[in-house]
């Protein structure tokens, strides 16, 4: 569609009549952000009518420089990061028409948040292998089940959510793809608090939950297929967000290098010029990967994204706890919040160091990513599965 869709110029012709017709200044922030989805301003390469215009996706950035510089407000992407980045572009290529219409604007808006239910306890590396079941009675799925590392859990009113629905199948097949209220009767969310002493984690358990099959995304049994495209799209999400030269984690501890003098030594001084040179190494790869994102859908290469963001930020926020020394080992802000946003880069030194130890765990553990790498990217023969074509049920728990 993005082929025979806007060019730039006319693009950037809607963002001035949206500006023309609703100034930053005086409309009501919703207000904005209304006119603005349906001005086709939010995804532009998503279809007319769905926040889009048909345009190629390269044009997105365009759109947000103009509305950013005109003062326009955003849609705290922040805060509704899992719609945004996974539930989205899934909708939008599994999802019935009645789907796309009820969620994409309101998820877009912010008006609802959503979370995703994948990992289990006995589930989390090996996803393939979960056993929440939903189980077909009549017009709904009744399903039951445990997820776990479920982000914003406490804020969401929708899920992604993936269920076992076949267990007489190898473990891939049997897996059915569908959208959760967090509202209805039998879903309990209980916090889980982490090293940071907050809990933007939860557990989610499951207890006869009734979701119509309205509400599934693909056909029955293709759920694993389905969970891919969230997943690729997860991966890039984390790792493939867009930074300014000297942007994130490592922007931290080189303005600590530059007040702190009597912080230096040589070898400390070598250590951040190596990672330096590595982050921005990594940002110029982001930009390669969201270039190819703009033709297409994302690819494993996303997952190599991920690997690295995680390497560096463990790396830099470990330097700057031993660059301040003792200052580094205080934690200054030890809550025990619910936050609403992911903080990858956090208050303090102490935070950050603490908070960067899950990025090698979130969206896909880096041995899971570094076997994709392998595998899909470099061609690596893939490593023996003895339960390839063994039923679920007979698996080993």
């Amino acid at each position: 569609m993005a082929e025979n869709g806007p060019d730039a110029a006319e693009v950037l012709r809607r963002v001035r009549g949206l500006l023309d017709a609703y100034d930053p200044g005086s409309t009501e922030r919703l207000e904005f952000l209304r006119a603005r989805f349906d001005a086709g301003l939010a995804w532009v390469h998503f279809p007319p009518g769905l926040g889009g215009l048909g345009a190629p996706r390269a044009l997105q950035s365009v759109v947000d420089a103009e509305l950013a510089a005109a003062g326009a407000p955003d849609n705290d992407p922040r805060r509704i990061g899992i719609g945004l980045g996974m539930a989205a572009p899934t909708i939008l290529r599994y999802g019935t028409d009645a789907q796309r219409e009820r969620f994409l604007r309101p998820l877009w808006l912010g008006e609802e948040v959503w979370c995703q239910l994948f990992s289990e306890p006995g589930a989390g590396s090996d996803l393939a292998g979960l056993g929440t079941r939903a189980v077909r009675e009549g017009e709904d799925w009744v399903v039951t089940g445990q997820k776990v590392w479920t982000s914003n859990a406490h804020n969401a009113r929708w899920a992604i959510l993936i269920a076992r629905t076949d267990p007489d199948v190898p473990k891939h097949r049997g897996i059915t793809y569908f959208v959760c209220d967090m509202t209805d009767p039998g879903v309990e969310v209980r916090p889980l608090r982490q090293i940071t002493g907050e809990a933007e984690f939860n557990e989610v358990f499951l207890t006869g939950v009734r979701i119509p099959d309205t509400l599934r995304l693909g056909e029955v049994g293709d759920g694993w297929r389905v969970a891919q495209t969230t997943l690729m799209n997860e991966r890039v999400a984390i790792g493939g967000s867009p930074l300014p030269r000297e942007g994130g984690m490592i922007a931290s501890v080189a303005a600590t290098w530059r007040e702190r003098p009597e912080l230096r030594t040589p070898e400390l001084h070598d250590r951040l010029l190596r990672l330096w040179v590595d982050a921005e190494v990594t940002r110029l790869t982001a930009q390669r990967v969201r270039q190819q994102l703009a033709v297409g859908a994302p690819g494993p290469e996303g997952s190599g994204m991920k690997l690295a963001f995680a390497r560096l930020n463990q790396a830099v926020s470990g330097l700057e706890l031993e660059l301040l020394g003792e200052e580094g080992l205080r934690y200054g802000d030890w809550t025990n919040a619910r936050p609403d946003t992911v903080d990858f880069y956090g208050r303090d030194a102490g935070y950050r160091y603490l908070r960067a130890k899950g990025n090698s765990i979130e969206g896909g553990t880096s041995e899971v990513l570094r076997n994709i790498i392998a595998e899909r990217v470099l061609g690596l023969p893939s490593e023996p599965r003895t339960d390839k074509d063994v039923a679920w049920k007979d698996l080993p728990r």
